[in-house]
């Protein structure tokens, strides 16, 4: 692999270190749940989500909700965590909108954990629903463990393509800010 340039979009951050190894973010892991496609443009400075409703409407509730926490805890510029308490060992927490999208939500929380347990720190999780006032805990068994090493394998080659992977329909793509990129 060649070097490559900073793909970061509007952050200015680069998903490739000095290496050329490519840093993966929760959100390319939810992403990559999500769409394989979107990934791809989002690791590409492809950004479509800035005015995207739902995205600033969870911004909002992100910011209103759990007022008294810590919040967008960054960790080596990678994963930026919604908030933790200590209870009963370290909880980690992933705020979101709505359950419609849990699954993705679900894989960048384990992304999380199995993060801080790369760096020595055991911890569980916890996505909450503020405006459903619902929570699902999460907790990073050594299969799931083994599932995201296999994601992170396969969104660096991903991420390292000259184009975006095929389109695939999914039930939730009329929502989605690609939409025109890959439907029209």
């Amino acid at each position: 692999m060649t070097n490559k340039p900073d793909l970061g979009g509007n952050l200015g951050l680069s998903y490739f270190d000095l290496t050329t190894q490519i840093r993966v973010t929760g959100v390319m892991v939810q992403y990559y749940v999500s769409c394989k496609r979107e990934l791809w443009f989002f690791a590409h400075g492809v950004n479509m989500n800035f005015e995207d409703d739902n995205i600033l409407i969870g911004r909002l509730l992100h910011e209103t909700s759990y007022s008294r926490e810590k919040k967008n805890i960054l960790i080596d510029d990678t994963i930026s965590i919604d908030f933790v308490k200590a209870r009963d060992g370290l909880v980690v927490f992933e705020v979101k909108k709505s359950q419609k999208l849990v699954e993705p939500a679900k894989y960048q929380l384990l992304y999380y954990l199995y993060y801080l347990k790369r760096m020595g720190v055991e911890a569980k999780g916890k996505m909450v629903f503020p405006q459903q006032r619902k929570s699902k805990s999460v907790s990073l068994t050594p299969d799931l463990e083994s599932e995201i090493e296999a994601m992170l394998v396969d969104i660096r080659n991903i991420v390292s393509m000259d184009v975006p992977p095929l389109a695939k329909r999914k039930p939730h793509c009329r929502g989605c800010s690609y939409f025109d990129f890959c439907w029209v």
